[in-house]
């Protein structure tokens, strides 16, 4: 990449150089060879260096004067033409020198060089985004500078501004490039040992399947995230052996599924995203005939959600373009509207659900539903994070964020996985179970527990890691006990356990630790302090211990 820049500059500026390497030449040449007098009068020829030195600084207009001595009037003559003719060589070279400072090839050239070196000198593992939108800045939000960096191509220049003016730190290196070109992909490190994966969260299947093909192919070893919206490309990705495809629509479906028919496993889901662990009386859904709004991919993967939960629906075909074309308005509710909200017998149905593409729509669909029926529950989608206050205002029961989900589902695959081993399986559970952990979390660890992830390795438990080495056997409740005092259990629940490829789904006490064991632990703040503080400090892990020996 120097090199290019070296070749950009040596070509725009060889002309200039040329025409100041001439004049400079033509003006030493006459000097020393027009003879001058000395200071006692006497004939001299200058030398080539003191020709070369005054032409330099007479050319440069810096002028120290007549040297080595004072000149005569045939010196002076050509010394008068040298003035004007190295001038004009000068003039040549400047505004040729502005111009490459303007030339949008060097700018391109020293751009890809800067992002190049920064990428290098990244140290962390990192995640190649590709498209800088809402979606991709949240995850930068919540990922950058923890445990992995994050590197940015997008094609959009204004774009790449944006993210420069969030000024992330650390600083997130990006890059213009078509992220569905190898040479660039190749640019933005894909092929660094440190380079984690490659996340693609376009609308367009076709443009994410492009992008996991060329990943591949780069580089086996990466993960490679992936947007689908559809059945068919989730099993095309699939049938690509991509793992981690996130398709934000079937994930709406299978929340509505279980929030109708299994409500406590729905509430452990939401709580892993940050719902409070309560189920309130707004987050029930409500039981009897529904009405959804729009047919497109969020709307059918809704109806599946339906379908398979056995309820009562009816799904109103909705063309947003269409109806904005037909009556030049983003408004809904007009005398055909209302008639056809009545159509659909809104009075008599518990729950409607706007799910077009469009979001004012949705909001005065919903609006007009509650005129009709006050007491019709509302879920609506949001299609941009821009206008989620708006949103909320209105009192909506339930907003389905499409970029938020899919940002929210990315970030707990990469940051969180046991969260998402965990979602999986619960789901497996009925909810009679998932009623009882919620009792028994609420219990044990308080009415708003958080849920941590820590592996038995020396960067996260160092103390426990020694005595696992050691061959010392240590089980799960061992950690339990309370370094202030042994005899006094800690405010955790083990939800979750991993080992290797094998998942223990709250895992029995008495179970003995491995090292490379990954943990999902519920608790507090102060709890969870403890817990780390015993796991990593010899002399507090060797006293929690010792209740278990005395025993």
């Amino acid at each position: 990449m120097n090199e290019q820049i070296i070749w950009i500059i040596l070509k725009r500026l060889r002309t200039p150089f040329l025409v100041i390497i001439v004049t400079f030449a033509i003006s030493i040449l006459g000097l020393v060879l027009i003879p001058g007098t000395d200071g006692n009068g006497n004939p001299y020829q200058m030398t080539f260096f003191d020709a070369f030195y005054f032409v330099t600084y007479m050319a440069s207009t810096i002028g120290f004067g007549e040297a080595p001595y004072t000149f005569n009037y045939e010196q002076r003559m050509w010394v008068s033409f040298a003035i004007y003719f190295t001038v004009i060589g000068w003039f040549y070279g400047i505004g040729a020198i502005v111009s490459l400072i303007q030339d949008d090839a060097l700018r391109k050239a020293l751009s890809r060089n800067s992002f190049l070196n920064q990428v290098k000198r990244i140290n962390q593992p990192f995640y190649i985004i590709l498209g800088y939108n809402g979606i991709t800045k949240s995850i930068i939000d919540r990922l950058n500078g923890k445990d992995y960096r994050i590197v940015v191509l997008e094609k959009d220049e204004e774009k790449i501004d944006e993210l420069i003016l969030e000024n992330f730190y650390p600083n997130v290196p990006a890059f213009v490039g078509d992220a569905t070109n190898q040479k660039m992909l190749k640019i933005a490190g894909i092929h660094q040992k440190n380079c984690a994966g490659i996340i693609s969260l376009f609308g367009d299947d076709m443009v994410n399947s492009k992008i996991a093909t060329i990943s591949q192919l780069l580089n086996k070893k990466i993960d490679i995230i992936v947007k689908a919206t559809s059945k068919q490309q989730v099993e095309h990705f699939k049938s690509m052996n991509l793992k981690h495809v996130k398709n934000p629509f079937d994930i709406i479906s299978k929340r509505i599924y279980y929030g109708i028919t299994a409500p406590h496993i729905w509430l452990l889901e939401m709580w892993m995203y940050g719902h409070v662990l309560k189920l309130k009386n707004r987050d029930k859904f409500p039981k009897g005939r529904y009405i959804i709004y729009g047919n497109g991919r969020l709307g059918t993967a809704i109806e599946e959600g339906l379908k398979k939960a056995g309820v009562e629906y009816v799904i109103q075909d909705f063309d947003t373009k269409k109806y904005i074309k037909r009556k030049n308005t983003t408004i809904f509710g007009d005398e055909e509207d209302m008639a056809s909200l009545e159509k659909l017998q809104v009075k008599e149905s518990v729950c409607i659900i706007a799910a077009t593409q469009n979001d004012l729509i949705n909001l005065t669909i919903i609006n007009r539903a509650k005129q009709l029926n006050p007491d019709i529950s509302t879920m609506a989608r949001e299609n941009s994070l821009d206008d989620l206050n708006i949103f909320q205002a209105s009192k909506i029961n339930k907003i389905y964020v499409v970029e938020r989900i899919l940002a929210d589902a990315t970030y707990n695959y990469i940051a969180r996985p046991l969260a998402d081993l965990f979602i999986m399986e619960a789901r497996k559970k009925d909810d009679t179970w998932a009623e009882v952990i919620i009792n028994m979390l609420h219990n044990i660890t308080g009415k708003n527990p958080t849920y941590f992830e820590t592996k038995i390795d020396d960067a996260h438990a160092y103390a426990l890691t020694r005595k696992l080495s050691e061959g010392e056997q240590i089980t799960l409740s061992n950690l339990r006990r309370s370094r202030e005092n042994r005899e006094e259990l800690l405010h955790i629940v083990y939800l979750l356990l991993k080992r290797g490829e094998e998942i223990y789904l709250m895992p029995n006490g008495s179970m003995p630790l491995q090292l490379g064991d990954e943990l999902l632990i519920v608790s507090d703040e102060e709890n969870y302090d403890d817990f780390e503080y015993i796991v990593n400090n010899i002399y507090e892990l060797e006293y929690v211990l010792g209740f278990s020996a005395n025993s």
